[in-house]
């Protein structure tokens, strides 16, 4: 009998790691998804930038949530206008000039170059580290809970120093 019942525990353990490694990499798959998708939505005007207006912006005022300034065309085909809308943050400044892309059908801008990119992909970088702890602790990969933090970190103090 006590052959019976080391095998019946050992399959029961072997269950339990199996759906252990589901959940955890159900979980640590869910937030990197939430994490592309929170970025695309600022990350396409950016990075795929054929056929949109490309300009830049002297902002002149802020609010709350928003900056706003006179836009300036680059590309062919963009109108001048009085009035562009620019998501404030720590990287928009009264009294500065920023190259931006204009949203399709809009006057909101999202700022463009290196800094727009970088700074589109910062939920990504958030992503990753919460990832990394749930990939170390959830699954047991220490070393590629460790690469995914570090490609965060990296990804974050990228978008702090360029912006």
């Amino acid at each position: 009998m006590p052959a019976i019942a080391t095998s019946s525990s050992q399959g029961s353990a072997a269950v339990l790691r199996f759906g252990r490694f589901a959940a955890m990499g159900t979980v640590a798959v869910l937030i990197l998804i939430a994490g592309v998708w929170a970025s695309w939505g600022t990350a396409q005007h950016v990075m795929l930038t054929k056929g949109r207006e490309r300009g830049t912006v002297d902002v002149t005022r802020c609010g709350a949530d928003a900056c706003w300034g006179r836009y300036t065309p680059l590309s062919e085909g963009s109108q001048p206008r009085a009035r562009v809308v620019l998501e404030k943050s720590v990287a928009v400044e009264r009294g500065r000039t920023y190259t931006v892309v204009l949203k399709s059908g809009s006057d909101d801008a999202v700022r463009s170059g290196p800094a727009g990119v970088l700074y589109a992909w910062i939920p990504l970088g958030g992503a990753l580290l919460l990832a990394s702890v749930v990939v170390a602790g959830g699954l047991l990969r220490a070393r590629a809970g460790w690469v995914m933090a570090l490609s965060g970190v990296a990804l974050l103090t990228a978008a702090f120093v360029a912006v």
